[in-house]
């Protein structure tokens, strides 16, 4: 079963609200025998249900341009996206060589690189491979931890080779990068809605 976020579960709410309010009016504008005051109502408020819908939808997508990843001048600077988290995007060379895209939570309060057991397969590295050896305390409890080296981490114009990290066995959805790999960098400052990585 797929696990839905709150923007999707936002995004499908507004399409079903316009869909049933552009439903509504072609069924009333065709019928007749309704009093032509009430289907007037009628229609005005279903009116104003799909500019309201439409609304959502544009704000939603304003909102997604929250979170962006840019660099200038040898600082990346991510804004916050709309659950208040920053995400950031590193180039990872998985175990055949290949490099992939992950996407990670930044999270100060951690230590390591945490994978998620999905992004660490993208990566080349299967479960039935990894030495679960250590643990870790989450919300969902306790779960088993691997540890892994990463060939190449990419971050912007800064490359960095043989990365540790941990693969999380449990059900983490998003990567979660940590201090350990942050401190590598000479300067990070938080302001309000930014976060400044000096590269």
């Amino acid at each position: 079963m797929m696990d839905l976020g709150g923007d999707e579960i936002a995004r499908i709410l507004y399409v079903t609200i316009l869909g049933g309010a552009l439903l509504g009016y072609a069924l009333i504008a065709t019928r007749g025998g309704i009093g032509q005051l009430l289907r007037h109502l009628m229609l005005w408020g279903l009116l104003f249900v799909g500019v309201a819908a439409a609304y959502g939808i544009w704000q939603d997508s304003g909102h997604r341009l929250i979170g962006v990843q840019q660099e200038r001048g040898g600082v990346l600077e991510l804004t916050r996206d709309r659950s208040g988290h920053f995400f950031i995007d590193l180039k990872i060379t998985g175990t055949d060589g290949g490099s992939e895209t992950v996407r990670f939570m930044v999270d100060t309060g951690a230590t390591d690189m945490v994978l998620s057991m999905r992004d660490a397969e993208r990566l080349g590295y299967a479960r039935e491979d990894l030495a679960f050896l250590g643990t870790a305390r989450t919300a969902n409890g306790i779960v088993r931890t691997a540890r892994v080296w990463l060939d190449e981490v990419r971050l912007g114009s800064r490359t960095d080779r043989r990365v540790p990290a941990l693969v999380n066995e449990g059900e983490l959805h998003v990567s979660l990068l940590g201090m350990g790999y942050l401190e590598r960098f000479s300067r990070i400052e938080i302001s309000r809605n930014t976060l400044r990585i000096e590269l």
